[in-house]
């Protein structure tokens, strides 16, 4: 039997799982893992902060649609990775963290004062799907085979195994069997029985008025295609989640995008009948409540998820279906094609119809911000113009209060999982990172990141790991020099009155809401990227083509009028939100 250490074992078993890249910072407390991970040829991609793994491994596993692995080391390395994993589970991102420990002989429990140590895996195991410390070498395979399980059933989320540096660097005889993933895991993905494809087919083909609501769900099984196929079958409109944006192009007709809110409100009041797939329907969902979506006794729902977990658990489900949403809606696709002449279409079609011309009108309305060339400028020509110069398969990070409202309302996606953001979390300065990961995950094709200045200042240090890792990341960072988002519900609390008259307050009349200058331009082009900076909507079309010519990492730093950032639109939408509805 040859000497082999535990953190070999480790990368051995992700390189069997398929495993190509790992995010984390090296550490002597696991040099076994990572020095094996390199002999592999599985790359290490490092950030210059184990928050930023966390989100790099998850935005890379929601746009390959492979397993994202972090790392950490034991204390400190740990803490700093809990904010990630929090968010990348709240997100439904697949996440595999390792992370070192100190030995089993000071640590669960803790002797009492050891260094750099804590309950590690208790507390990951609150805040994720699972996590189990390792107590001994002969262990690792069981335990590593027991987490890929846990991630690859129902909702993805964090799993974490916790190994001791003793055993991650220590070296052990042993022969170990190294399984395939169908031999420790369920390879494939559940099925819906025939009679729930031919109950829910029944369900639609009687409605009067059909609705799809999809989430991260589609996401993850790669639905787009059967998702588009059923939805023109029934001619029903398909409403999304915050994070399943673009799921059905929104070129298409049936597409009622997510910035139009109280036309989505009126969708789901109309419907008879709703099909919700991979969404928990949570509380950026309404709770599929009144009065935002119609009373249950007047509206059949069917919900198909993984997670069973998740049936009915804030709608009530007439039909609850546990099962994969692509083979659900492939099966499905096939028993309406068969009934196709069962399906009334006229009224459907008029129904759409309307709804187009509802959210061409709005569209009108919020475009004419786009003829305000005053400077600094105003933050409806940054996703504008953005949109209009990358590509349409690029993708596009938004972070940031107000930042991300102003990119999501001026941006059409037309390729599905081309957005980015932290929409179950609102985390900022995530996006730094995020966009590092994509175009790591994406190679060749540039990544826009719109980032205000508030959230910009968390991470700004990941520019350096863009420019390292020759990532083509463009980050727009919009600088009003204050908590916009917190600034606006300050001044509603303190002074409503002048608000509403003025549009804003005096610097003494708000709390500790405006922030110095920092500039961005500059402070990129310090760590190697391409830096300008802008206020006249004019200069900022050709100052993103420069940026866009370089090939490589950019930083823009964009003025933007103080007053009109404040004020993004569907505030209002966001803060009813938070209010537990009513009816």
């Amino acid at each position: 039997m040859a000497e082999i250490t535990g953190g070999e074992v480790l990368a051995r078993m992700l390189q069997k799982e398929g495993v190509e890249k790992v995010f984390g910072i090296i550490d002597g407390t696991y040099f076994g893992f990572y020095s094996a991970l390199h002999r592999l040829g599985i790359e290490i991609v490092t950030p210059r902060h184990e928050t930023c793994a966390a989100h790099m491994a998850g935005t890379y596993a929601r746009l390959t649609g492979k397993l994202g692995v972090c790392m950490a080391s034991n204390g400190p390395g740990v803490a700093n990775l809990l904010p990630g994993l929090v968010v990348e589970q709240a997100d439904g991102n697949r996440v595999l963290a390792i992370t070192s420990a100190r030995r089993p002989t000071i640590m669960y429990p803790d002797r009492g004062g050891s260094y750099q140590c804590f309950d590690q895996s208790g507390v990951i195991g609150k805040i994720g799907k699972w996590s189990s410390a390792v107590s001994s070498f002969d262990r690792v395979p069981e335990l590593v085979r027991k987490a890929l399980r846990k991630s690859w059933e129902g909702r993805p989320g964090v799993v974490h195994v916790d190994v001791p540096e003793t055993i991650m660097n220590g070296k052990f005889k042993a022969d170990i069997a190294y399984w395939a993933p169908h031999q420790y895991r369920n390879a494939v993905p559940p099925a819906p029985t025939f009679e729930q494809v031919k109950q829910a087919a029944d369900l639609l083909i009687a409605a009067g008025a059909p609705m799809i609501h999809a989430g991260s769900g589609i996401i993850h099984c790669n639905a787009y295609d059967a998702l588009k196929r059923v939805a023109e079958l029934l001619h029903a409109p398909v409403t999304t989640s915050w994070a399943a944006r673009g799921m059905l192009t929104e070129d298409s007709p049936l597409a009622i995008t997510m910035p139009h809110v109280k036309l989505n409100h009126q969708v789901r009041n109309d419907a008879d009948t709703v099909l919700i797939l991979g969404s928990r329907i949570g509380e950026t969902d309404w709770w599929g409540k009144p009065p935002y979506w119609r009373h249950p006794s007047e509206q059949k729902t069917i919900q198909v998820d993984l997670d069973a977990d998740m049936i009915g658990v804030n709608k009530p489900a007439d039909l609850g279906v546990v099962a994969d949403a692509k083979r659900f809606l492939e099966l499905l696709a096939d028993e309406l094609e068969k009934r196709k002449g069962e399906i009334k279409l006229d009224a459907r079609r008029a129904r759409v119809a309307g709804y187009a011309k509802t959210m061409q009108d709005e569209r009108a309305g919020w475009d004419k911000a786009l003829s305000d060339m005053a400077i600094p400028m105003h933050p409806a020509h940054i996703g504008a113009v953005c949109r209009e110069l990358f590509p349409e398969d690029s993708v596009l990070v938004a972070d940031g209060g107000n930042a991300t409202i102003w990119a999501m309302f001026y941006h059409k996606v037309t390729v599905p999982n081309t957005v980015i953001s932290t929409f179950k979390f609102g985390m900022l300065g995530a996006g730094t990172s995020q966009a590092v990961a994509a175009a790591i995950a994406r190679p060749g094709k540039p990544v826009c990141c719109i980032i205000g200045d508030g959230a910009m200042g968390f991470h700004s240090q990941e520019v350096e790991t863009a420019v390292r890792n020759h990532a083509q990341v463009i980050y727009i960072v919009l600088a009003d020099k204050q908590w916009g988002m917190v600034k606006m519900n300050q001044q509603f609390m303190l002074r409503p009155i002048k608000t509403m008259i003025f549009k804003h307050l005096d610097p003494d009349e708000t709390i500790k809401a405006d922030l110095g200058e920092i500039k961005f331009d500059k402070l990129g082009e310090s760590m190697g990227a391409y830096g300008e900076r802008v206020s006249d909507p004019k200069e900022l079309k050709p100052a993103l083509q420069r940026a866009l010519a370089t090939g490589g990492c950019a930083v823009i730093h964009v003025d933007v009028d103080p007053v009109k950032h404040m004020w993004a639109p569907g505030l209002i939408h966001f803060k009813k939100m938070h209010e537990e509805p009513k009816a």
